[in-house]
């Protein structure tokens, strides 16, 4: 090992994981990866709301990794993620990271109309005051979140996981399959999927209307006639962008139609939409945990990949300071 590699590993201390109670199941399975234990710490809800943290062993020169997603609950998991970055600073860690694999608020990225605010740039500074020296996530909503960080980080990708289980798994019974975006926003990302396939693309083309989280479909861009469709997208929230693409499909001619996003954020009836429609398999990843009483609406049509082995393979890289980009082959 070169003598640089030693030094930093020395000055970092040696790795310690912490997990919040966002994603405790990702969190074990990252330990497993890496061979190590999660470190304990309490964590108390009092009566008032006010949460408590208090570590249980010390974390004083070490290389620490918290790891905890932003899903719903939302505001408890952010508050707990802060509160327990800044009791690691406390006890002195000699870097801490903030493993968020799925980072809220990445809808309000910008000023699309007036008197609004940029909440995903104000999460991003409150993960750096609480005391993180750098981040971990996956996929956000749109890429200038980075911008918003001052700190370095490694904004990951699941989609080449996806492809793959797509590829080895189901392409073979496809029938000139085709990669779908859910929107022209969506259009970049979408065409990394085909790529990745080998296949065409089609966008769906929508109009959002209000604030309420409800767009319109509108036309489909592409031909799916006679086609199995591969729907692709960053999250499914509450269904009905995913519902408005299966309905232009199958209205355009496709034949079997396939489900592939990253979050499954899955609010209020989300799942029971998604068993409703006419979709033969629905590929998603373990940024965010899927409760047992939905995974039951979609049992047979739901594959939750994990995303724990990339996850435990960069936090190895970026703890002995080698290349993440070498994963990728970049």
């Amino acid at each position: 090992m070169p003598h640089q590699m030693h030094h930093d590993i020395k000055m970092y201390g040696a790795i310690k994981l912490y997990a919040g109670s966002g994603s405790p199941e990702l969190a074990q399975k990252i330990a497993d990866f890496l061979e190590q234990k999660l470190s304990p710490r309490e964590v108390i809800q009092f009566p008032n709301e006010n949460i408590f943290v208090k570590l249980k062993s010390s974390a004083r020169g070490q290389d620490v990794y918290v790891i905890q997603t932003t899903s719903s609950p939302i505001h408890y998991n952010l508050m707990e993620l802060l509160i327990m970055i800044q009791t690691i600073r406390l006890d002195s860690a000699a870097r801490i990271t903030a493993v968020v694999p799925y980072l809220c608020y990445g809808r309000s990225d910008k000023k699309d109309q007036p008197r609004v605010p940029i909440t995903a740039r104000l999460i991003a500074d409150m993960i750096e005051i609480a005391g993180a020296d750098r981040y971990m996530t996956f996929d956000p909503h749109a890429g200038q979140v980075q911008g918003f960080f001052s700190i370095p980080g490694d904004v990951l990708t699941a989609s080449h996981m996806i492809s793959d289980h797509i590829r080895d798994n189901l392409f073979s019974g496809m029938v000139r399959p085709v990669v779908v975006a859910t929107d022209l926003g969506f259009a970049k990302k979408g065409r990394n999927y085909a790529t990745d396939l080998d296949v065409p693309i089609a966008f769906i083309e929508k109009r959002r209307v209000g604030n309420d989280a409800k767009a319109e479909a509108l036309t489909l861009i592409g031909d799916v006639k006679d086609r199995d469709v591969i729907i692709v997208d960053d999250e499914v929230d509450t269904g009905g962008s995913v519902a408005q693409a299966v309905s232009v499909v199958k209205k355009n001619g496709a034949r079997d139609v396939y489900l592939a996003f990253i979050h499954p954020i899955f609010s209020k009836d989300a799942v029971e939409k998604l068993a409703a429609l006419p979709i033969k398999q629905i590929i998603t990843t373990d940024t965010i945990p899927i409760p047992a009483e939905k995974m039951k609406h979609l049992e047979g049509r739901l594959t939750v990949l994990s995303i724990a082995p990339m996850l435990g393979e960069v936090i190895q890289r970026a703890h002995e300071g080698r290349s993440v980009g070498e994963m990728f082959g970049e």
